[in-house]
Parts: C-alpha cells; structure tokens; sequence
C-alpha cells in the first residue's frame, strides 16, 4: 500500500499543533502508519520538521500570492492575507516555536522570500500613508506572524472561535498600525 506523503505530513501538522512534544510514536498513529513507515518517510523528528517546514513554507507562499498583497490598499491585502493564511495558520504556530528553523540555507531562503513579500506589503501601506511610519515594516512582519500564531492557538484551546480568527487578527495588528490623523 503507497504511503500518500502529503497525507501524512498534514497528520504531524495537525497533531503538532496541538502536542509539539508528540513523539514519532504519535506522529505515526496520528497518520495511520506505523513507525517503521514514518521512518521510511522521514528518517526523524528533525526531517519530518523540515518536511513540514518546507510545506509551511509552500503554504505561505501560496496565501502570498492568492491574496494579491500587491494590489488595492495595504489593509485590504493584509486582510485577504490572513484570510488566505488561516488554514495553515495552525502549522504555522507550531514552526513558530521551532527553533530548528533558524538553520540551513534552503529553508531560511523560502522564509526570506515570505519576509520579503510581508515586508514590502508593510513598507507599501506606509508609502500609502495607511500605517504608521514609527513602526518598521520588519516589526510589523514579526507582529504578523506572533499574532497568527498566538491567534490559531487561541482557536485550538477553545479561546477564540474560529469565525473570529481573521477578525481578530486584523483589527489588532491594524488597530495598532493605522495612522492616525494629527488633531
């Protein structure tokens, strides 16, 4: 019987999501595999990580370009954004707190080129004069990223109804980003 990789990487995801400390154990019977399969796939928790690194990645980039964030006003695309990243903003919680991300170039070239695109969104809606100027668009990149995670956990553990996600998220990061009118 062939192994549907794609099946079992969105198995770890969303078991990790919700236990980051699951063992290959759990991962395994998560996806409806036994060990010894997973370990064919993913020689360890480190690559079955990278794999869900890359897929995260793959993810974001796609949210990117499916919400057009270089088109009309900076707050429509922001919304669009998080609207796109959502289903994978669970994924997304548990790479946050991985530190393995920080190392290899591969993976740390698709999260520049995220960056990137986040980025320049950001510096576009200051151009704009949509959003302050006193905030760079690198801390509105980071502020971004805490707040989907912070949010998808938030739906996971019951807090926050996940009707309420892209809500939620937008009118803080952009409650907070707006440029106000001098009196």
């Amino acid at each position: 019987m062939a192994v549907d990789r794609e099946q079992v990487l969105r198995s770890a995801a969303a078991l990790l999501t919700r236990k980051s400390t699951a063992t290959m154990d759990e991962v395994a019977r998560a996806a409806g595999i036994s060990r010894a399969t997973l370990h064919r796939h993913f020689a360890g928790r480190d690559a079955l990580v990278r794999a869900l690194e890359s897929l995260g990645i793959a993810e974001c980039e796609a949210a990117l370009a499916a919400a057009r964030t270089d088109e009309g006003p900076a707050a429509d695309a922001v919304r669009r954004l998080v609207r796109e990243i959502e289903p994978s903003a669970g994924l997304l919680a548990f790479l946050y707190t991985e530190n393995q991300l920080f190392e290899g170039e591969e993976q740390n070239e698709g999260w520049a080129r995220i960056d990137a695109g986040l980025t320049e969104l950001f510096r576009r809606g200051q151009e704009s004069g949509e959003f302050r100027i006193d905030l760079t668009p690198a801390w509105l990149t980071e502020a971004l990223y805490g707040l989907l995670a912070s949010g998808a956990w938030a739906v996971a553990e019951g807090r926050v109804a996940r009707n309420d996600f892209t809500h939620m998220i937008v009118e803080l990061l952009l409650g907070g980003a707006l440029r106000r009118e001098e009196p």
